[in-house]
């Protein structure tokens, strides 16, 4: 969910890359040839798509992306991931799962990742995409719903046509709403939320009790909201091969859940909880 005003930061703290990450590849590097799926349906390859949630933005402990707590295809014990949860059923699916997953990406970047997705001929896709559409510097600034909806359905045309027989997963956008509310009177909170400028929409002027800036919230709260239904009809008009998950719009986000960094990406224990309330959609 890190956006442009993070480049200054993001640059600065490039040195630590290489302590924080595993590799961008998350579990692996792919194949041309993952083979069957296992004879008890587990997937023997998998990619993550989405933003900075899935890329394990934060959770290293530094303001970098950290694919290998990925709730999705990161290889962390502590996370446990999907990807190791299938890798103990499915032992073929070892160093087959990519996490392209994005800082910073909204839905329109959706369509290539799933490109890259296509090309290592992934049996089983996450997609959790949103939160960037609505953390504009302003509310005016959100990305229209009708936009959001076509930017997601143009990528999910495109993974049906390129993976017809590919499991995928959509997961809801987190409650941002509620980690205002339970953030607002955490001074640390406060002070990382203005410091980075974080998601202007919903956390400008976290303290302020004005109405304008209620309803301010309230507007972003309900866009998200409205993406999340597209999502899920979106996933339905896929059809059975596509499930929609909303838990992690429900129970992903408090102030324990969090990086102490920025007081917004999932720490480790996030990343957990993220990858226990999807995975039992899987």
């Amino acid at each position: 969910m890190v956006r442009r005003w993070h480049v200054a930061t993001l640059a600065t703290l490039a040195v630590f890359a290489l302590a924080c990450e595993a590799g961008a590849g998350g579990a692996g590097g792919g194949s041309d040839d993952p083979g069957p799926t296992s004879p008890r349906g587990y997937p023997s390859s998998m990619a993550a798509l989405g933003d900075s949630i899935t890329a394990g933005f934060g959770s290293c402990g530094t303001f970098l992306a950290c694919s290998r707590n990925s709730w999705s295809t990161g290889t962390a014990e502590t996370v446990d991931s999907h990807y190791r949860r299938i890798l103990a059923k499915n032992p073929k699916i070892k160093g087959k799962a990519r996490n392209f997953a994005e800082p910073g990406a909204e839905a329109g970047a959706l369509p290539s990742q799933v490109a890259q997705a296509i090309d290592m001929k992934a049996q089983y896709v996450t997609i959790l995409i949103g939160a960037n559409d609505a953390c504009a510097r302003t509310a005016a600034g959100m990305t229209p719903v009708s936009t959001f909806r076509r930017d997601v359905d143009r990528a999910l045309t495109r993974l049906k046509k390129g993976l017809p027989r590919a499991d995928v997963l959509v997961a809801g956008i987190p409650d941002l709403y509620r980690l205002w509310q339970l953030g607002r009177k955490d001074t640390r909170a406060v002070r990382a939320w203005q410091r980075f400028s974080t998601c202007r929409s919903m956390l400008t002027d976290p303290t302020s009790t004005d109405e304008s800036d209620d309803a301010r919230r309230r507007q972003v709260n309900t866009r998200i909201n409205d993406y999340n239904d597209e999502l899920r009809q979106a996933c339905d008009k896929y059809g059975p091969r596509c499930r929609w998950d909303n838990d992690s719009h429900e129970t992903s986000f408090n102030l324990d859940l969090v990086n102490q960094v920025d007081y917004f990406h999932p720490n480790l224990r996030g990343q957990a909880q993220l990858a226990d309330a999807t995975y039992e959609r899987f």
